[in-house]
């Protein structure tokens, strides 16, 4: 088990200990996994990528170590992010 530290935002912000790949692996070089692409069945054409998981890396395991507090958003008095800027001026 390789583990390091990492920050989250879903489903709360965190630092979480979580697992990494052997940078060693002979199967995927430390990547974790490969990405596989597929084609469609009918047509034989690019449908998408898969990622497939090598057997050196449980992404699965987490462990939070801080939660951290949410931050409130900063309410603006305007929609328009230029409205504090009070010329009529182009900007060329």
């Amino acid at each position: 088990m390789r583990l390091r530290i990492r920050h989250t935002t879903w489903p709360r912000p965190a630092l979480i200990l979580t697992d990494t790949p052997h940078p060693a692996c002979s199967d995927c070089s430390g990547e974790g996994g490969h990405n596989r692409d597929y084609g469609d069945h009918e047509t034989g054409e690019y449908a998408g990528t898969e990622w497939d998981t090598c057997h050196c890396w449980d992404e699965t395991r987490r462990w939070i170590v801080l939660p951290l507090p949410r931050l409130p958003r900063r309410r603006r008095t305007s929609a328009d992010p230029w409205a504090s800027v009070h010329s009529n001026e182009p900007p060329f």
